[in-house]
């Protein structure tokens, strides 16, 4: 079989402090390598993001802010080989695979730009570099499907074992077994290149968000949806 279906690829996630990209702070991150047959890299992270980390937060992925201040590693470094090993995967050929990944790729871009290291977005984009997003291909097969479009709920759907929610190797994992389902379960898109099903991608999430732009303004609300993937385009504003 051609395209990107029998690998290999990596899956990559994050843990942070908050859920706007704009402004969290990363906790955990982990990257995982799958040759086609099985695993052949791991790497995760723990870092002291220099903020409180909100309980909510650590509620959900079980890192406290004393946990990260005893354990954590400098959130400059960690930002840094972050970055590092995923432009090393993408240059390798492999598509990083990222459940949701405006999210993930966002907060690292924000957190590069915020130490001074060379910004992620700006390297993401001269290495040509592509990505695989369950969640944007999910809502593209199966676009009516009601219910909760979370990891977990993907896992669900799609029979995937996920060893453990909400953290990040597990989640990783999880994301590329979604994938692999996906695949399976659509010869087409299975069969196209990487750089194929990155600009469908691109196309599908700009279609999506403005589909739930055109429903929010007929019932009068006026929050803006951002459809550009797979990062948030940075400007002096953000900052």
């Amino acid at each position: 079989m051609t395209g990107w279906f029998p690998g290999p690829m990596a899956g990559f996630d994050l843990e942070t402090t908050s859920p706007d990209p704009e402004t969290a702070r990363i906790v955990t991150a982990a990257l995982v390598v799958w040759n086609g047959a099985g695993i052949t890299k791991q790497m995760t992270w723990l870092a002291n993001p220099g903020i409180e980390i909100p309980a909510e937060a650590a509620a959900i992925h079980g890192i406290t802010t004393e946990d990260a201040i005893e354990r954590g590693a400098d959130r400059a470094k960690v930002a840094y080989e972050v970055s590092a090993e995923l432009v090393s995967v993408l240059l390798q050929g492999a598509p990083l695979v990222i459940y949701n990944a405006p999210y993930d790729l966002t907060v690292l871009d924000r957190e590069t730009r915020r130490y001074g290291v060379e910004p992620f977005g700006g390297v993401f984009e001269g290495c040509t570099g592509r990505v695989i997003d369950p969640f944007v291909l999910d809502k593209y097969l199966d676009p009516y499907r009601r219910g909760k479009r979370t990891l977990t709920a993907a896992c669900e759907h799609y029979g995937v074992k996920l060893d453990g929610a909400h953290d990040a190797a597990a989640d990783a994992i999880a994301a590329m077994r979604c994938a692999w389902k996906i695949g399976a379960a659509s010869t087409t898109l299975a069969a196209l290149s990487t750089t194929a099903l990155h600009d469908l991608q691109v196309k599908a999430k700009a279609d999506q968000a403005a589909s739930f732009q055109d429903y929010l303004c007929k019932q009068g609300k006026t929050e803006v949806i951002d459809g550009s993937w797979p990062i948030k385009t940075w400007t002096a504003a953000t900052a």
